[in-house]
């Protein structure tokens, strides 16, 4: 799977189908300032917070943006309540678990976060304020739920500049960084098997 940061909590994956690639997004927005997309062509769109401020969707994309579960070109989407009236969205494609946790702004109690189960892939957002988890926060959190790998959203960018940088994030965590790119592409065979690993994304537009 290739995954992309577009700022703030919006990601961007791309999976195989057969000879199809499946784009998911995650929280389009439009931005009060800075750079971002005027428009996507997802196959799906899924929401942590509801619509509003959404960017144009076209090409009529399968949208959620409340609870329960659904499956669209073998990509398996579960919808969880969080403690903040958001959602949490697990994904299961190519043979891997990805959660996104959306826009926490509230560590939640972890005994609800039980029913998440394995978590290959956690996007966690870290910038703090009144809508993100602050970089402690999200750093106890991901040492609780104990992903293979961990990539950070929601900090510091040029559609955000109020939200904290992403080294604060980093030095809670006590993780070297494996590298800084705009887009990260993950296979199964590529997921660590003993320690944690920490991807970093520079935001991709």
């Amino acid at each position: 799977m290739h995954l992309s940061w577009l700022g703030q909590t919006c990601l961007r994956l791309q999976t195989k189908h057969l000879d199809e690639d499946v784009v998911t997004i995650f929280d389009p927005y439009k931005p009060a300032k800075g750079d971002f997309p005027r428009s996507f062509s997802p196959n799906i769109a899924l929401f942590s917070n509801g619509q509003d401020g959404s960017v144009t969707l076209s090409q009529n994309p399968f949208i959620m943006d409340t609870l329960g579960e659904g499956e669209i070109k073998e990509i398996m989407i579960t919808a969880f309540p969080s403690a903040n009236h958001s959602i949490i969205y697990k994904i299961n494609a190519e043979q891997i678990s990805l959660v996104h946790l959306g826009r926490l702004h509230k560590k939640p109690d972890l005994a609800e976060l039980e029913k998440l189960g394995s978590i290959d892939i956690l996007i966690v957002p870290v910038g703090g304020g009144a809508n993100y988890l602050d970089p402690e926060s999200a750093a106890e959190l991901v040492t609780a739920l104990e992903p293979r790998v961990v990539i950070p959203v929601a900090y510091h960018a040029d559609t955000d500049p109020s939200a904290r940088p992403l080294s604060d994030f980093i030095k809670e965590m006590g993780l070297k960084a494996e590298l800084t790119d705009k887009k990260i592409i993950i296979k199964k065979r590529d997921l660590p098997t003993e320690e944690m690993k920490l991807y970093v994304l520079e935001k991709n537009i």
